[in-house]
């Protein structure tokens, strides 16, 4: 004999209100997620938040942005030797001119 409760109104209205936020949807990806890990984390909760953090990102979009992070590091790093090379010259000529100067 099973034994089935009716709705109770403000709760059936707070499940709406979470599934017109998205909320429902993004726990649900989140442990779709953590239940297709082929290694399960040690830290179930911590996975969650995590994945709940990421704003809605793919791996892919992740992956992209570190990998745009490198590559502006890596520019950063040019630019700045350059920068450093540039400085260099120009005070090796500044320096020039004012020997030729006197």
């Amino acid at each position: 004999m099973a034994h089935y409760r009716t709705p109770d109104p403000k709760r059936e209205q707070f499940r709406r209100y979470l599934e017109k936020a998205g909320v429902v949807d993004s726990l649900t990806s989140v442990l779709v997620s953590l239940y297709e890990q082929p290694e399960k984390p040690n830290n179930a909760l911590e996975f969650v938040k995590q994945h709940l953090n990421s704003g809605g990102q793919t791996p892919a979009d992740a992956e992209a942005l570190q990998q745009e992070v490198i590559d502006l590091r890596q520019r950063c790093a040019r630019l700045a030797e350059e920068n450093k090379d540039l400085k260099s010259r120009l005070q090796r000529y500044e320096s020039e001119d004012g020997a030729a100067a006197d």
